[in-house]
């Protein structure tokens, strides 16, 4: 089976077997970032060089799929195709390169999907906050073996740096009003569902990933190392602060970085750490698996 997750900042494919055991083994896992959600929040529209990357990137991964003989395809968008008032060219272009309709669904349904993947082989404390911070929205869903409340809020790395952070490096007043915008729809979205009751705070998708390879002090993006590592308040507080004073450039150095990222990981981290700061828990368990695996369980 193959799942496709198109984001505002990436699309990615996994392809999956299942085994005896009734568990998914991968078989495929891609991301290239494709920045589909390129001006959105201004403009409410997909820019056509960002239709284009994306065209290109599902290109690849159609070919991908057809190669391994793949018999269940499903692929979900996002937030940045929410938000668009072309969404329509978008399934236009997705229907001719991958010959299946993406199915844009509601930040609820994101969210549920979100904590699908990430629950499973999961060993920790009950409840759970999961907390999926994409390029355009951030997923906030409570809940034990299923779940309890969800909601989408409009506060993404993506959104966030195009709607505040315009230096390079971001100015005191930049950080200070992303900071204020991003405080008011963590506040908003933990009390739609009594978030500060969890007991585990889980954070997914790659801005909360990168955070964690750096904490972790990683010479090389390690999905095994990242994957279920528990990264504390302090750890996520320093790498925030070091990515707000860092220019694109010197984040780009950084060896766990990737290259479009670089420019949206402060934006990512600062939404991570103010997070934290809200609910008071101690630590973020790391997960490489989220709605990317949720959407591929669906398929089973």
């Amino acid at each position: 089976m193959a799942a496709i997750d198109c984001g505002t900042n990436s699309i990615r494919l996994l392809i999956a077997s299942q085994g005896l055991s009734g568990e998914l083994a991968d078989v495929v896992r891609r991301m290239e970032i494709v920045r589909l959600g390129q001006g959105v929040d201004r403009t409410g529209r997909l820019a056509p060089e960002a239709l284009e990357r994306t065209r290109v990137a599902l290109a690849s991964y159609a070919a991908q799929i057809a190669e391994l003989g793949v018999s269940r395809v499903r692929m979900v968008a996002t937030s940045a195709t929410r938000d668009a008032s072309n969404a329509d060219d978008f399934r236009v272009m997705v229907k001719e390169t991958l010959g299946v309709e993406p199915e844009v669904v509601t930040g609820d349904e994101e969210a549920r999907l979100s904590f699908t993947g990430a629950v499973r082989g999961l060993s920790a404390e009950a409840p759970y906050l999961v907390v999926d911070i994409g390029g355009g929205s951030t997923e906030f869903v409570v809940g034990s073996s299923t779940v309890d409340a969800a909601i989408s809020v409009d506060i993404g790395c993506v959104r966030m740096t195009e709607r505040h952070l315009h230096a390079n490096p971001p100015t005191l007043a930049e950080i200070e009003a992303a900071t204020a915008d991003i405080t008011a729809a963590v506040d908003r979205a933990l009390a739609a569902v009594d978030g500060t009751r969890a007991a585990t705070l889980v954070g997914l998708a790659g801005s909360v990933t990168t955070v964690a390879a750096i904490a972790l002090g990683l010479t090389e993006y390690q999905p095994e190392r990242i994957h279920h590592a528990r990264v504390s308040h302090d750890d996520v507080t320093a790498v925030t602060a070091r990515m707000l004073a860092a220019t694109t450039e010197e984040r780009l150095a950084i060896p766990v970085m990737h290259p479009g990222r670089a420019d949206v990981i402060a934006a990512g981290a600062l939404i991570l750490r103010v997070i934290m700061d809200r609910t008071a828990l101690p630590t973020v368990i790391a997960s490489e698996h989220d709605i990317l695996d949720g959407i591929a369980w669906s398929l089973v």
